[in-house]
């Protein structure tokens, strides 16, 4: 559905280096610190800025070569766009009547109401949630086969997280050929809904895993200094000491439970492995992480 090789942005310091891709049918997430890369990923794939370098193909095609018609099965919300303050919901429903052909309107009016937008109130006088509703129900509702959702629950409680989450496994449910490129950074909304994780930080990709090799076989190992000296560290993706001895991430958690009935493990969150991946050193980590290529860690000139 996506496949991304190399994306290249440079602005100032900051350089985006970023190799993904979507199977049909999957929904990714990509989970990062705010100011990884994730929102000039997005931006980049749907042509708002011009990359510098790599390619993006998109429903078999050069993004650069996508038509009207092939746009039209995007679905998209972005976190820092919108409809202008100054119009309505009622406002806008011929527009998006005219710019998709199978928008949904009767669709598009029953989630405003079970959402409780005002179709007559000026947007502008819309709280963040509402904002953050309003472009959910736009992308959801015209039959896009691939849906790019730059950090959709931003500003959203947790009740009302829950109910868009609810909506879009819905919505990929009613036809397993679409597919999901999904942001976030509150990474626990995404765990029960993605099929696989790529993490991200500062441009670059740190790893790729299927979120059910993730949450079963990572974990995060709490050692002595003693323990930490005595152990394999051939499965260790990333080491941090600490005041007690050593933090250790690894993708071999039942390894270290057979072989070390007596260190602590830790599941952990995928927020705490992005800490992990992020905070910790792969200096001392072992290499046999790498027979499994999950891990890419890009060099940087």
């Amino acid at each position: 559905m996506l496949s991304i090789d190399h994306l290249r942005k440079n602005y100032g310091s900051f350089r985006l280096d970023c190799t993904l891709s979507v199977k049909p049918g999957y929904i990714t997430g990509l989970v990062g610190q705010n100011g990884s890369g994730k929102s000039t990923t997005f931006k980049a794939v749907l042509g708002l800025i011009r990359p510098d370098g790599g390619t993006v193909t998109l429903f078999g095609k050069d993004s650069c070569d996508l038509t009207v018609k092939d746009r039209e099965k995007l679905g998209v919300v972005l976190s820092d766009s919108g409809f202008s303050g100054y119009l309505t919901v009622r406002d806008i429903l011929p527009v998006l009547g005219s710019m998709y052909r199978q928008f949904d309107r009767h669709a598009f009016v029953a989630g405003c109401s079970r959402f409780q937008i005002p179709l007559d109130k000026k947007i502008r006088d819309f709280s963040t949630g509402m904002k953050a509703k309003l472009k959910f129900l736009t992308a959801l509702n015209h039959k896009a086969q691939f849906l790019i959702l730059d950090e959709p629950t931003a500003g959203l409680d947790v009740l009302a997280r829950d109910e868009l989450l609810d909506m879009l496994r819905a919505y990929i449910e009613e036809d397993d050929s679409r597919s999901v490129l999904i942001s976030s950074h509150i990474s626990a909304d995404l765990e029960t809904l993605c099929d696989d994780f790529y993490m991200i930080h500062d441009g670059h990709i740190l790893l790729h895993e299927e979120t059910d090799v993730l949450l079963s076989d990572y974990g995060i190992l709490k050692l002595s200094r003693n323990q930490y000296e005595k152990l394999d560290r051939r499965y260790l993706l990333r080491v941090k000491e600490e005041n007690f001895g050593y933090s250790c991430l690894t993708c071999e958690k039942q390894f270290y439970a057979e072989n070390y009935p007596d260190i602590v493990i830790e599941k952990g969150s995928i927020d705490d492995m992005i800490a992990m991946m992020i905070k910790g050193s792969p200096e001392n980590a072992g290499a046999g992480v790498q027979d499994r290529d999950v891990i890419q860690f890009l060099n940087r000139k």
